[in-house]
């Protein structure tokens, strides 16, 4: 079907000229002004198309005509309190279990089924911009979408700032027979619009990655090298760490969603998460890689540290050899014995400085041609 050849194309945003920059543009990061509610869009969708919002003013008017006419309701939501979504889950009939983790949120990404209603969890990634990477910079940021799928109805739940899915819910509406395809084809243009997103932030902290490694292993063979400040590795690997834990758990829901058959998900757009569990595995593997290499990063930098101190301490020792001569003959000589070797020779002042500084000398290049200065 030409629809679905054409699926990836319509839910997914043009090619990126800075992968660090979002491609479905700005982000919401607060409720419309003018919505009283925690309702950011309420739609009604038959054979693909909007249907008019004064038809559908309120979610339970959106079901009751998604019902009455065919065609399914889209409910968007942003950080709902439990009184504004009380009303929603039980015209939805959603179970108290799912409406727990979408009001409190924080919540790892999951894929479980209530009755007739799927429930999902996706962890929205975003990458911080910053002049500079520091022991406090922010690399990434998180935010949670749940999304509540049933035969009839699609509710997408928000928290955070980030991962808003207006810009997305647009470029479906422009393709109507990819909506025609019910409920399952929304999921899964979310699920590939956080997964391309999850793409986007690797490249970036990629590039993070690359110039940390640079500055530690361009010391090479500059003399003394004491490493970088390691609190720098250590903040890009905690953030390194928030993004696994986004991606690690989101591959066994892909798996069921690609392969077990649900009688909420269409077979046309099934086949398509196949599609999104390879790009999630891809950036599995590359959060994993950044791990080991940050670890690496890390053991190389303090090897070199180590190595700066050791030089360090051969030096002082080096030194403090060579100050124990003149240390030593004073020593000697500064004790008040009435007959000492030379102590009366009109040569022995001279004689006892040459051979002092003569001394000094021959340790310190004997030192030098070991290595120690």
């Amino acid at each position: 079907m030409s629809m679905i050849r054409d699926l990836r194309a319509a839910v997914r945003p043009a090619p990126r000229q800075n992968v660090t920059t979002p491609a479905v543009g700005p982000y919401d990061t607060t409720r419309d002004p003018s919505t009283p509610t925690a309702v950011v869009d309420c739609a009604v969708y038959r054979d693909g198309r909007r249907l008019r919002d004064e038809d559908c003013l309120t979610p339970g008017g959106a079901i009751r005509k998604a019902r009455r006419d065919g065609g399914f309701a889209w409910i968007g939501l942003h950080e709902p309190t439990e009184s504004e979504f009380a009303g929603i889950a039980a015209e939805f009939g959603l179970h108290p279990l799912a409406v727990e983790d979408a009001v409190h949120a924080h919540q790892r990404p999951k894929l479980e089924r209530y009755d007739d209603t799927l429930f999902t969890v996706f962890k929205t990634i975003h990458y911080v911009e910053h002049a500079e990477l520091t022991d406090t910079s922010e690399v990434v940021e998180t935010g949670e979408v749940m999304c509540f799928t049933g035969r009839d109805f699609f509710i997408t739940v928000r928290h955070g700032g980030q991962g808003s899915l207006r810009a997305l819910r647009h470029r479906l509406q422009d393709d109507p027979e990819l909506l025609a395809k019910g409920p399952s084809a929304v999921l899964h243009a979310i699920a590939d619009h956080v997964v391309d997103g999850y793409l986007a932030v690797a490249d970036a902290m990629q590039d993070d990655i690359d110039e940390v490694e640079t500055d530690v292993f361009s010391q090479t063979g500059k003399g003394s090298p004491r490493g970088i400040d390691a609190g720098r590795i250590y903040q890009l690997k905690r953030e390194v760490l928030e993004f696994k834990r986004a991606v690690a758990p989101l591959q066994r829901p892909m798996q069921l969603l690609s392969e077990r058959p649900m009688r909420l998900v269409d077979p046309d757009i099934q086949k398509y998460f196949r599609d999104v569990a390879d790009h999630l595995a891809r950036v599995q593997e590359q959060v994993v890689g950044f791990d080991e290499l940050l670890n690496s990063i890390l053991q190389a930098n303090l090897a070199q540290a180590s190595v700066a101190q050791n030089e360090d301490m051969r030096k002082i020792t080096s030194w403090a050899a060579i100050i124990a001569v003149p240390t030593m003959v004073c020593g000697v000589y500064g004790m008040n014995f009435k007959h000492m070797p030379e102590l009366r020779w009109r040569y022995g002042y001279p004689l006892v400085l040459v051979v002092t500084v003569g001394a000094c000398f021959a340790i310190h290049r004997i030192l030098k041609r070991n290595g120690w200065l």
